[in-house]
């Protein structure tokens, strides 16, 4: 099985970088091991662009940030994409608009793997804001919990950490990083 740990969002926003942020936080702090192949990828807001890549996998992961009714920066949503909650409206960013047509485009011609989407409220999503709100930062660690409880389900272990860090430490480097991680 293949799993794609897809990081969506644009880093000069604010808040709406968290999902590459996260990405490159997860691809430096640990290594992974399973019968379950993943790969870790920064889409960045390139959303039809990617899906080439996208149909290749069992799996996606899909970190982003996500617009609900009613409440709080900081937030977490985790759900199967077959299944979104009431509360989120898709009424985002472009990129999630976008994002949500691909995967739409993707069921019409039948080959969209298995989607699961973990999206954080976010606080600030404004030009040339390259840093993260103190709410969305205060998320990452129950974001980081839910995805590695998650990933031993499909049969991915945390091998070790390689480098304690923090995301407040990855923010200003995330747009240097390779942005690809193949465990």
């Amino acid at each position: 099985m293949k799993v794609l740990l897809l990081g969506i969002g644009n880093l000069l926003f604010g808040d709406e970088g968290i999902g590459v942020h996260f990405i490159n936080y997860i691809g430096k702090k640990y290594s992974f091991e399973g019968d379950t192949k993943l790969d870790i990828i920064d889409g960045g807001t390139l959303a039809q662009r990617l899906i080439p890549m996208m149909v290749e996998y069992d799996e996606i992961i899909i970190i982003d940030t996500i617009n609900a009714a009613n409440v709080k920066a900081g937030e977490l949503y985790f759900f199967n994409f077959e299944d979104v909650p009431d509360a989120v409206d898709w009424q985002g960013s472009a990129h999630e608009v976008e994002m949500l047509q691909t995967l739409i485009m993707m069921d019409l011609v039948g080959d969209r793997p298995k989607t699961m989407i973990m999206g954080v409220v976010p606080t600030v999503v404004e030009a040339t804001e390259f840093s993260l709100s103190q709410a969305v930062v205060a998320a990452v660690p129950l974001m980081e919990e839910v995805l590695l409880n998650y990933l031993k389900t499909l049969d991915i272990y945390t091998l070790n950490h390689i480098e304690n860090i923090t995301i407040d430490s990855i923010v200003p480097y995330s747009f240097k990083s390779a942005n690809i991680y193949r465990i």
